[in-house]
């Protein structure tokens, strides 16, 4: 069986992220890619985690 998963996005803060997505880490999130805003001038990174579900 396939695994199944799901995705987050979350604006990284410059100054706080490695704290922010060692959180996220811990809740089973795995980064999947980060790009810029749609500002331009932050950050947003994606996530993913199995759902558990098969």
């Amino acid at each position: 069986m396939a695994t199944t998963w799901e995705y987050s996005t979350i604006p990284l803060l410059i100054h706080n992220t490695k704290a922010v997505l060692d959180q996220w880490g811990a809740d089973g999130w795995e980064l999947v890619q980060v790009v810029p805003g749609p500002d331009g001038t932050g950050l947003v990174a994606y996530l993913k985690r199995p759902t558990g579900e098969k």
